[in-house]
This record gives structure tokens, C-alpha cells and sequence, in this order.
């Protein structure tokens, strides 16, 4: 008899185990992350009275898989855009409190004689509140619909997307003892060029490639074509110095801007369930009793630093966002506490092999108490609020609130504001696409075209031809570089405005303009061995024939309407199946008018009428822009279009018109059929009798059914079943055949 491998049997043990024990944590109302970690501790060779897991290599790396399909569903439930829409409000408060708690973190670790990189990974794990618990813990308590919960929600979403950041730049640190400011400085900005590189990569290639194979793709097959891309973008992501988790998560990013992001995100549901729940009972794993003793007093002395630490702090940061006294402490109450990305910080911290063992089961302590205290602190929110009201002055109060909802009222950004920032990030954009354009150029097809050239006399030719090809790809970026937002509106009303605006508006390109030749310059160097002159001289000349060549132009709007169509893909989608209005509705609203969206009753005497016969425009003044029906959308329907219960209808009007119409639309449907119990179809025979009205007709000419609303079902031959009657036999004497109708339809077929 085979045996079973250690792998096999491990896991088996390890979700029989985390099955029982998270049941018992659903009955009792607790998150399930605590009981996984739970079932991770009876299993673990710390518990001698339990049996425990063999091969722990094997458990890792499934943690390993477990972090990255974490971080990849994370990403799918994220959008750079949300973050862009949400305003400074939540990103200054989370910024706020990640600092101070970071801070408060070191200094505690700092107090105990702990290591500097302990102190360092401490602080980054005490200032990750957990996205799970308190979503889980709002629910509970039903806040979830409040207000201040929505501001917690999207400062936890930044927490979580700063502590990828974070992540990165730990692992820089941890790369060796002693890192200087320049060293530092260098690893964000190479943070910020790969995310923005992949970024727009990723939302111009992927969502193209999805759209062309739409047809072909399944469930199964999305599933495999979207874990793949996850698990590639985590090679690049560790082959260019970051971590397997940053990539997966820029990967699910990416994919949640696709049109496919909430199919992905549910057949990745299991996979990551699945793999979730290994890396948490793998956390369980690591928490030794005799560790928890020993440090009993750091792990009390870290759960009251968090507490006090998001109670003060958390208060503070939500108030700088701008929100009042009241639900600031609601806020920051309701965020003390650490979850599951504390322990990725910790594994992080244990796979580099900077921190000491201890911390780990000392972090997974500290979590499952602030967890189990989650649901009070929420609660004490409001008695605490009330104390210090009472304590404190009314005029202090009044003036903390007033400063901090001013803050919510910023004024209107200057036009040059508008403009620097468009250019300042469409300069950064096109710049980071042409350098790693250029890398890839210099990369791989140099060294290609020099092979095929070889020799010192044909060494110039390869290099001119990959100078030729770079500059051909980068030429689109450099002509957007130099040439977009020189017609936007802002320009346009400054250089109206005023003369003293002009002068700075022309420096503006000149800047840009020498950022570009910049570019030809480098290439030229790389390439050649002319003078600098010379390269110059090239590079203003190659610039001012790609802003004057039309190709490049279309070329240039065609790459950046295309990116355009796939970040706005999911929100077309959106508003074609009616989750989201169109664009187009803001501009209406100048006008009085607006869109709004009415769906025909059941029991509408519209249904099975067209446009054109209902007449809704002349009676209503209204106008049907749209037609939603079964998941499809039917744009700017004609008079032909026929109704049907359940459509949803778009119509444009004004408040007045849509009274009109409501009331109609409401009005005009079918009453009810008091007669329903004379509605019963009855299947009776009828024999053609020598008097018979028939004999002679086919069964067209009988008019058996516009005449009597009645049908025949077949004609009795004498066989085993009914012989189907032929519209253009004759009825002849003696001939039986079979009719359903209503009762009262069939007496008056046979009276007749």
C-alpha cells in the first residue's frame, strides 16, 4: 500500500482542524481570522497534547501562496480612481496615523531593550488596523450605513494600500544595517516608477488583451488566465528587488479597472479562501505559551499603546481630515486594534531573518486580544465623547469643531494649479514610459541587432538602427510630453487673461520641450561619440519633426484614447447595464433636466406596445434615451421598440415631466381579471355531424380560432395517439377531433 506523503496528510489535518474550530467561532459571532489562528495553534508542535503538523516547510510555503492570493483579492476590491475620488480627507488622516503610531511603536520597543529592527518592524505592524475586523465588527453592531463608518472604510483601504509601501520599504531596510537618506530616497523612487510604469502597462495591455479572447473565455478558463497573471506579476515583482505581495497586488489592481473584475473576484474567492486560511492557521503555528508568559507584560504594555495610542491619535488624525470632535473619537475608536496585515509585516520581518522569534507570537497576541476588545471600544465611542464634553469648555469644543469642518471646505484650485498639476503628471507618466521603453530597447534589441551586424565597421549601423527604433517608440510619448494640455481650457483662460500669463505659459513647454530632447540626447550618447553640440543640435531638430509630424500625432491620441477607453471600461460597463448613470447627465442638470430611470409593471397596459404607438414624447414631453432589458442595453430605441414587463427605462426630462410620466406609467396598467376562474382551458371532443358548418372548410377557412378563440389539438383516427391536423385538410362528415378552449369559448364552438 502506498504511503501518504507528509504534505497530503498535513494539510488534511490542518483543515479538519480549522473547520471545527472556525464553526465554533461563527457560533460565537467572532471573526474567523481569530479562529484560524486558533486551529493553528492546536495544531503546531507547541501543543503536545494535540496532534501537529510534519513538514513545516510545506505549511510556509502555502502561507507564502496564502499572502499573495490575499493581497491579489485585495487588489481586485481596490481602484486607484476611488482613492483619487475620496479627497485629502482620508488619505491626511491615514497618513496621521500611520506616522504616530510607527513612532509610538518604536518607542515602546525602544523602552524594552528590544533590537533596532524589531522596533522598526514593530512600529510598522501597531500601525496596520485590521480591514476584516472592523468591517466585520460594524456589521455586527449594525453601523455599517453610518457615516463616520464610511470614513473609517476608506482610510483602511489607504492603510492597506501604504502598508504594500510599506512592505517595500521594509524589506529595503532590512537589506542592510545602516540605510542614508539618499539610499532611502532611492528606493521610493523606484517604488513610484515601477507602480506607475505597471500601472499603465497593465491597464493598456491587459484589459486589450481580455476584450479581444472575451469570446472564448469561460469561468474556468478566466480563473486560470487571471491566477496566472497573478503568479507572473509576482516573478517581475521579486526579479526586479520587490516582494512576490506587491506584485500580486499591483496585478489585481490592474484587473479590478476590467470590465471581467467582479467574475475574477468571485471565482478567486475559493482559491484565496483556501489559501487564506492556511496562512493564518501558519500564524497560529508560531505562538509558543512559554513565549506568551515570558513577555506577558510587553504584550499587556503593546495592547494599552494601541488603545490609548488610536483612541488619542486616531482622534487627532480624523479631526486633521476633517471631521468634528464627535466623530473623530468614533473614528478612532473604533480603529484600535491589529490584523492580518500586522502578520504579513511580521513574516516579512521573520523570512528576512531581522527580527527576533518572539515578536511574532507576541504580535499574534496582542491581535487576538485588541480583536475581542474591538466590539467595546466601538461602543465607548459615544459615553467617552459625552464625559469630555461635559469636562471640557463649550467654547474649546465649538472652536475643535469648527476647525476641523473648515478644513472640508478648501477653496476652488487656482487654474494655474490645475494646469501645473496636469503637466507636472503628464511629464512624469510619459517620462518613466520612455525610459523604460528605452531600457528594453537597450536591453534586449541592441544586443540582438549587434549580433546580427557584427564586426567594428557594421558595430555603427546596429547601433543606428536601435537608435532609429527607440526613438520611433518613445515619439509618442515625447510629442504628449511637449504637446497636451498647451489647448485645455486652463491654458486657454490664462492666456486670455491676462499678457503677464503668457511669458510663463511658453516657459512651460520650453521646460518640457528640453525634458524631451533630454531624452535624444542620452540616446545619442549611449550610441555615439559625437560632440555635445552635435547631440543637441539632433535632439532639438528630432523633437521639433515629431511635433510636426501627423503620424506621431495619431498616433500619440489614438495610444492615449485607447488607455482612456480601458480605465473607463468598467464604468461604461456600469452605466450600460444601468449601475451607474452617464456621463453625459451632470451637463442636463444646468438645464434643468436630468435622467431618471422608471421600469414598466408588470401588469403595464404599455407592454406589447411600440414607442411610437405610446406616444411619450408628445404626451410627456419626455425622451427614452435608453432601454436596459435582460443585462442589455439598447441605446436611443426608434418608434419600432416594443415594451415588455420588467424594462427599465432612461428617460430625460425635467421634475414636472417625470411627475406626468410616474403618475402614468404607474397608472395605466391592467386591472384585475375578476372573471380569473372562467379563465380554465378544457380539452373537450368534437364530432363533425352531417349539419355541420364545417364540412368542407380546411381549418383556415373554418376560422375556428379568431371566431371562437379556440384551438385544435389533433385529429382521433382510431391509433394509440392523436394525428396532427393539417391546416389545409378538409373536414369531413364523421371526423373527431380534440379542441381546448375556455369553457364558455367551447359552448359557444359547439352551439354553433
Amino acid at each position: 500500500m502506498a504511503e501518504l506523503p507528509p504534505m497530503i496528510a498535513d494539510l488534511a489535518l490542518i483543515l479538519m482542524v480549522a473547520g471545527v474550530v472556525t464553526l465554533i467561532f461563527k457560533r460565537l459571532k467572532q471573526p474567523l481570522v481569530l479562529g484560524y489562528i486558533v486551529a493553528g495553534f492546536l495544531v503546531s508542535p507547541n501543543m503536545p497534547y494535540t496532534p501537529s503538523a510534519a513538514d513545516m516547510t510545506n505549511v510556509h510555503l502555502w502561507a507564502d501562496i496564502g499572502v499573495m492570493f490575499l493581497l491579489f483579492s485585495l487588489g481586485l476590491d481596490f481602484s486607484f480612481k476611488k482613492i483619487l475620488k475620496m479627497g485629502a480627507s482620508p488619505v491626511i488622516s491615514a497618513i496621521t496615523i500611520i506616522f504616530c503610531m510607527m513612532m509610538l511603536g518604536i518607542v515602546v520597543g525602544h523602552l524594552f531593550n528590544w533590537g533596532k529592527m524589531d522596533c522598526i518592524f514593530l512600529g510598522g505592524m501597531l500601525a496596520m488596523s485590521s480591514t476584516t475586523i472592523i468591517y466585520k465588527a460594524f456589521d455586527d453592531l449594525g453601523l455599517r450605513q453610518q457615516q463616520f463608518a464610511g470614513m473609517v472604510m476608506s482610510v483602511l483601504i489607504l492603510e492597506d494600500i501604504l502598508a504594500i509601501v510599506m512592505m517595500v520599504m521594509l524589506s529595503a531596510l532590512a537589506s542592510g544595517s545602516e540605510m542614508g537618506g539618499g539610499q532611502l530616497l532611492q528606493s521610493v523612487l523606484r517604488i513610484v516608477f515601477f507602480l506607475i510604469l505597471w500601472l499603465v502597462v497593465g491597464i493598456f495591455a491587459i484589459p486589450l488583451f481580455l476584450r479581444r479572447v472575451r469570446r472564448l473565455i469561460n469561468n474556468e478558463v478566466l480563473l486560470i488566465v487571471a491566477l496566472g497573471l497573478c503568479c507572473a506579476m509576482a516573478v517581475f515583482s521579486t526579479k526586479v528587488g520587490f516582494s512576490s505581495a506587491f506584485g500580486a497586488f499591483i496585478m489585481g489592481s490592474i484587473l479590478a479597472e476590467t470590465i471581467e473584475a467582479e467574475r475574477i473576484e468571485k471565482l478567486v474567492e475559493p482559491v484565496k479562501n483556501l489559501f487564506g486560511a492556511v496562512f493564518f492557521v501558519s500564524v497560529g503555528m508560531l505562538v509558543d505559551p512559554k513565549i506568551l508568559v515570558d513577555y506577558a507584560v510587553p504584550i499587556l504594555c503593546l495592547v494599552l499603546t494601541i488603545i490609548v495610542g488610536q483612541s488619542v491619535f486616531g482622534t487627532i488624525s480624523f479631526m486633521l481630515g476633517g471631521q468634528s470632535l464627535k466623530s473623530a473619537m468614533r473614528c478612532g475608536f473604533s480603529m484600535a486594534q491589529i490584523g492580518e496585515f500586522s502578520f504579513i509585516i511580521a513574516s516579512l520581518g521573520l523570512s528576512l531573518g531581522v527580527i527576533g522569534d518572539f515578536l511574532y507570537p507576541v504580535v499574534v497576541a496582542v491581535s487576538v486580544i485588541t480583536t475581542f476588545l474591538t466590539p467595546y471600544m466601538i461602543r465607548l465611542a459615544t459615553p467617552a465623547y459625552n464625559h469630555l464634553e461635559k469636562r471640557l469648555p463649550n467654547k474649546l469644543i465649538k472652536s475643535l469643531n469648527q476647525l476641523a469642518m473648515g478644513n472640508t471646505h478648501s477653496q476652488e484650485e487656482s487654474k494655474w494649479k490645475r494646469l501645473l498639476t496636469q503637466m507636472a503628471i503628464n511629464t512624469i507618466v510619459y517620462s518613466i514610459l520612455s525610459s523604460a521603453s528605452i531600457a528594453l530597447m537597450f536591453a534586449f534589441v541592441l544586443p540582438v541587432t549587434r549580433k546580427m551586424l557584427p564586426g567594428w565597421e557594421l558595430h555603427w549601423y546596429a547601433n543606428a538602427i536601435t537608435g532609429v527604433l527607440t526613438v520611433a517608440i518613445i515619439a509618442p510619448f515625447l510629442r504628449a510630453m511637449v504637446m497636451k494640455k498647451n489647448h485645455s481650457e486652463e491654458w486657454k483662460a490664462l492666456w486670455a487673461e491676462s499678457n503677464r500669463n503668457r511669458l510663463p505659459l511658453l516657459f512651460t513647454i520650453l521646460v518640457r520641450f528640453l525634458i524631451a530632447v533630454g531624452f535624444i540626447f542620452y540616446i545619442c550618447n549611449f550610441l555615439s561619440r559625437f560632440t555635445n553640440a552635435l547631440m543637441i543640435t539632433i535632439g532639438f531638430v528630432v523633437i521639433v519633426l515629431i511635433i510636426l509630424s501627423r503620424h506621431t500625432k495619431r498616433r500619440s491620441i489614438t495610444l492615449e484614447r485607447l488607455f482612456i477607453q480601458n480605465l473607463r471600461s468598467r464604468d461604461i460597463e456600469a452605466q450600460v447595464h444601468g449601475k451607474k448613470r452617464p456621463l453625459y447627465e451632470g451637463k442636463l442638470l444646468d438645464r434643468d433636466i436630468h435622467i431618471a430611470d422608471f421600469t414598466v409593471p408588470f401588469n403595464s397596459a404599455w407592454m406589447g406596445q411600440s414607442l411610437a404607438q405610446l406616444k411619450l414624447g408628445s404626451k410627456y414631453g419626455v425622451h427614452v434615451s435608453s432601454i436596459l432589458r435582460g443585462g442589455r442595453r439598447i441605446n436611443i430605441p426608434d418608434g419600432y421598440n416594443i415594451l415588455f414587463p420588467g424594462d427599465v427605462l432612461q428617460v430625460i426630462g425635467s421634475d414636472q415631466q417625470f411627475t406626468a410620466f410616474r403618475e402614468a406609467i404607474e397608472n395605466e396598467v391592467l386591472g384585475v381579471d375578476v372573471d380569473v376562474e372562467m379563465r380554465e382551458m378544457k380539452l373537450r371532443q368534437l364530432i363533425i355531424g352531417a349539419d355541420s358548418p364545417f364540412i368542407g372548410k380546411t381549418l383556415i377557412e373554418s376560422r375556428i380560432r379568431d371566431r371562437y378563440s379556440c384551438m385544435v389539438v389533433g385529429l382521433e383516427e382510431g391509433k394509440e395517439s392523436l394525428s396532427p391536423y393539417s391546416p389545409n385538410r378538409k373536414f369531413r362528415e364523421g371526423d373527431i377531433i380534440w379542441v381546448v378552449g375556455e369553457q364558455e369559448s367551447l359552448d359557444a364552438l359547439f352551439n354553433g
